[in-house]
């Protein structure tokens, strides 16, 4: 059911002050998103997208954003009209949009995912920034569903949110402690394991060639400043690394993880 706050408020604008304002702003806090269960998603691209997936619980806007988005607005199930002041307390962005939705967290058992095609793990992935690629480009690539291992950032964290561009919503989202227990977990369930690493016994465009990255396939990719651990390099059934043509030293995580599963997605097509 549509509600629209407005009517029900005399037409008054929620402030920064104004109690669920106030409230919502706490979900910023990693804290507060694991006690509720719930976070923010900002600007319309994101909202879209948690609309879509079915995770929204409240918008609130400014009059002008929930005008220019109207659709949306219709969407919701609960439009809150606020302040510039409102949204600039919920907002994270230098710059808002106008829109920040109140949205479900939609975390699925490892179990779920262990059928799927072409899975991506985040391995103690700590910069929101990475995290967030990482799920664009799994996105992109076709792949099943992220998981976040070990001590990795909160898929829910707004910087990760934002920058995963609306593929949070797009694709499974799994969180698991233990990186090792989940890498012994998607081999137990018949998959390829592939860790990327830059010192891997194995180069990507042999095991494209070879016919190897056709099959079920989980990748791990590690973080930017420490890769990925002794113990998960040891679990995996390959350790992979992408061949470096020219002068550069190294890829970034974000620029591995894309040249990795778009070798799996065009090999599985």
């Amino acid at each position: 059911m549509h509600v629209n706050e407005a009517s029900s408020t005399g037409g008054r604008l929620f402030t920064s002050r104004t109690p669920r304002i106030v409230a919502a702003r706490r979900l910023q806090r990693r804290r507060d998103r694991d006690q509720t269960g719930r976070f923010l998603a900002e600007g319309p691209q994101a909202v879209r997208a948690a609309l879509t997936a079915g995770v929204v619980r409240e918008l609130f806007g400014t009059e002008s954003a929930l005008s220019r988005h109207a659709d949306l607005a219709m969407l919701a199930p609960v439009v809150s009209p606020v302040t510039d002041d409102a949204v600039q307390a919920l907002a994270e962005t230098v710059h808002p949009q106008g829109l920040v939705a109140v949205c479900d967290q939609a975390d699925v058992p490892l179990a779920e995912v262990l059928d799927g095609r072409l899975l991506a793990v985040a391995a103690d992935i700590r910069d929101p920034g990475n995290a967030g690629t990482v799920l664009r480009t799994a996105d992109a690539a076709g792949a099943d569903a992220v998981i976040f291992a070990g001590d990795a950032v909160d898929p829910y964290n707004g910087k990760c949110v934002r920058a995963s561009a609306g593929s949070l919503f797009h694709v499974d989202v799994v969180r698991e402690r233990d990186s090792v227990t989940v890498a012994r977990a998607l081999r137990g369930a018949g998959l390829l394991v592939l860790a990327a690493t830059g010192h891997g016994d194995d180069d990507l465009d042999d095991l494209f060639d070879r016919g190897l990255l056709a099959q079920r396939t989980a990748w791990l990719f590690g973080s930017e400043a420490h890769g990925l651990s002794d113990d998960l390099l040891a679990a995996a059934d390959r350790r992979v690394r992408v061949p470096i043509y020219g002068g550069a030293e190294s890829l970034n995580l974000a620029a591995a993880a894309a040249v990795c599963l778009y070798a799996s997605a065009r090999a599985m097509r």
